[in-house]
């Protein structure tokens, strides 16, 4: 047994961050991370982007190096995954029978790929971490033709990194339209067609029968020839530790709006947990993103120290789409009216107003940096439970900066 003190169990951004937070914090006593890999913690969105593409070999990009540890004075367990909790003892159990007491406890495991639920569906590579990037790099870089299973953000991005090399690219989605999940069908039709225009084969609303070793057969029969075939059909919470733990679960493990589990002194940040939303009715989401992992361990860790915070950050997430960028924040979803508002030549923002005339969610698409500034502002009109006047949202002459003095 080490001494105790506070433990974080997952070595990605959420991880990475609590460390840096539970100093900032004032914590002087014990901080050690856990995490299955290797190395050390490193930025994850470069995977299906930069790293398939650039021509220098990829390297991590890394959130803490060596002597960022050493100055925080934290430990980094490496390599060591996590089987257990002894929730009475207070200890956390790694594989090799080493046990680490914590006061507080951080889960930070983040995701996994979904795998192909069909004929031959273990052939299809997925991407997650570093060497499945690497791998998927070298891979793509040899073939002449790839099948991306998946039109959400990852299976997008990896279809535009694709063709940047070369291949040809055919994307198979069996739902109607890409993008489904909180994504307004406006927008997804301008990502489609930026991909149709970049000589992607877009195969939509075609459901798969299995993957075969050259490529992937259709539901009617069609086949699809394939150097390589990636599934990116999204990602689900890895809850194995906090199941085994007896902890409880709901869309992965269930926290409430201080980010506490049903543990008392077990903690959870990132993509493996769900919690309520005060913006939002307190409807329970879980949130598979960059920034929201950040936010969360900032939250999460102040809560671990004392402090009883709720999480009331405003969701963002971004993807970039060859020269367009994606932008959504709030949850446009729980939106029942839209108001569309024109930025700049191919660029625009949706506005989501709920019953009561409140905005709840902007998505926004145009070239480069175009929407960054007002997505921003809708951003902070989000947190402030504003209720702008739709008229002005909809008129560009009407400053969203404005709005929000107001």
């Amino acid at each position: 047994m080490s001494e105790a003190g506070m433990v974080i169990v997952g070595g990605g951004m959420a991880g990475a961050r609590a460390i840096v937070s539970l100093r900032a914090n004032g914590w002087q006593g014990p901080v050690t991370l856990v995490s299955e890999e290797t190395l050390l913690p490193y930025d994850r969105p470069p995977l299906s982007k930069a790293m398939i593409t650039d021509e220098k070999e990829p390297a991590p990009v890394s959130l803490l190096d060596e002597s960022m540890i050493a100055s925080l004075n934290a430990v980094f367990v490496r390599g060591a995954r996590a089987t257990g909790i002894d929730r009475k003892a207070k200890a956390l159990v790694l594989e090799d029978g080493r046990a680490i007491s914590y006061d507080k406890l951080l889960i930070a495991t983040g995701a996994k790929p979904r795998r192909l639920a069909i004929e031959g569906g273990e052939l299809a590579y997925t991407l997650r971490d570093f060497a499945d990037g690497d791998h998927l790099r070298s891979r793509l870089r040899a073939s002449a033709s790839a099948a991306i299973v998946g039109g959400g953000f990852i299976g997008l991005e990896l279809a535009a990194s694709a063709r940047k090399l070369g291949c040809a690219v055919t994307l198979v989605e069996a739902q109607p339209r890409i993008l489904m999940r909180g994504v307004p069908e406006e927008i997804a039709r301008v990502v489609h067609a930026r991909h149709l225009e970049a000589g992607v084969t877009m195969e939509v609303g075609t459901a798969l029968r299995a993957v075969r070793t050259d490529g992937v057969e259709m539901a009617d029969g069609r086949k699809v020839e394939a150097e390589i075939v990636i599934a990116g059909i999204g990602a689900q919470p890895a809850t194995a530790l906090a199941e085994a733990s007896g902890l409880a679960l709901d869309n992965g493990i269930a926290c409430d709006a201080t980010l506490k589990t049903s543990d008392p002194d077990i903690y959870a940040a990132g993509d493996c947990c769900s919690f309520p939303h005060g913006l939002f009715g307190e409807k329970r989401i879980r949130l598979e993103a960059w920034r929201n992992a950040t936010d969360q361990a900032n939250v999460a860790t102040a809560n671990m120290l004392g402090g009883d915070k709720p999480y009331l950050a405003v969701p963002w997430f971004w993807s970039d789409q060859y020269d367009l960028s994606l932008q959504i924040a709030g949850l446009p979803g729980e939106g029942v009216k839209t108001v569309r508002r024109a930025v700049a030549e191919r660029a625009f923002l949706l506005f989501h107003l709920d019953h009561g005339g409140r905005l709840v969610g902007a998505s926004g698409i145009g070239p480069g940096n175009s929407i960054a500034r007002e997505v921003k502002l809708a951003e902070m009109l989000i947190g402030r439970r504003a209720a702008p006047p739709p008229e002005a949202l909809a008129d560009p002459a009407v400053q969203l900066k404005g709005l929000l003095k107001a």
